[in-house]
């Protein structure tokens, strides 16, 4: 349920900026270790982590992961056409704008008073080619003109859920229509045991992409803890040897399954429609502390 849109900032003696935005309670937590670096966390559930002086560092695992996708998504510098679905801190169109200059890059953010608290405090470069949309992720995506995208990242979380209408083939279709010819899609999947939403999620990208990879750390993917997965698609061969490289060399390894391993991953989950979509599970509180 949204919050009051009257707002409530304060500024704390560590200079913590909170403030009550549609979603929630917004704080941007300073980075003891880097100077104007911050932690944006919504009901106490971190979102996005921001350094403005190197907006090509990525502190999140998640974040270094669907990194790595930008990374191997064209070669080195070249500018992309980037759609983020889910905006938080703005990290990772950030980091497409210092390491692809030139590149387009469109956000679409449902929470506009997030967007201002984010713009305020946290201002994007000027010179970045970059649009924000304060509108609802599938709805924005639907104004996406046909080809546009080379790369779709999804990152949306509401109530640190993914909501129920955008799991679906249907939001997919919508996906690979705003995709150009062997663009890629990249999505924050969050799941714990019995990872069935995971799993599902899987299942209806394969209904829909031909070429799927699933980045994870190994104790998430054997169903130990909650966590987050980064689900990569494509109509053509997907880079994995050196997304595997990648993810197994950061500061906490992920694994990456593709091929027959993840469709045995898989287990024969059914595929997600319209009808049949809910949110993905809540994480435990103890995932927080």
């Amino acid at each position: 349920m949204a919050r009051s849109r009257n707002s409530r900032r304060e500024r704390d003696s560590d200079a913590t900026v909170s403030e009550t935005v549609d979603g929630g309670l917004a704080q941007l937590l300073p980075d003891r270790d880097r100077v104007r670096a911050w932690t944006l966390l919504i009901d106490g559930a971190p979102q996005s982590h921001v350094d403005l002086d190197d907006p090509g560092h990525l502190s999140f695992e998640y974040q270094r992961r669907l990194g790595h996708v930008i990374d191997l998504a064209a070669p080195a510098g070249r500018p992309l056409h980037v759609l983020h679905l889910g905006g938080g801190a703005f990290t990772l169109a950030r980091y497409v704008a210092a390491t692809r200059p030139r590149s387009t890059q469109q956000i679409v953010e449902r929470d506009a008073s997030l967007v201002r608290l984010v713009r305020r405090e946290l201002p994007l470069d000027p010179g970045a080619r970059i649009r924000v949309r304060s509108t609802d992720a599938r709805e924005g995506l639907g104004k996406v003109p046909d080809g546009w995208a080379d790369l779709v990242i999804a990152d949306v979380f509401s109530g640190a859920r993914t909501p129920a209408h955008l799991t679906s083939t249907e939001f997919l279709d919508e996906v690979r229509r705003a995709l150009k010819p062997g663009g890629c899609y990249a999505a924050n999947l969050a799941d714990g045991p019995p990872l069935a939403h995971l799993r599902g999620q899987i299942a209806t990208a394969a209904a829909r992409f031909p070429e799927l990879a699933l980045v994870a750390d190994p104790t998430v993917l054997r169903g130990k803890r909650f966590g987050n997965a980064v689900l990569v698609a494509s109509d053509l061969p997907l880079p994995t040897a050196e997304l595997t490289r990648r993810a197994a060399s950061d500061p906490h390894p992920g694994r990456v399954e593709h091929g027959k391993d993840l469709t045995d991953f898989t287990g024969g989950a059914a595929v997600v429609v319209d009808a049949s979509a809910v949110a993905s599970p809540a994480p435990p509180p103890s995932v927080f502390r």
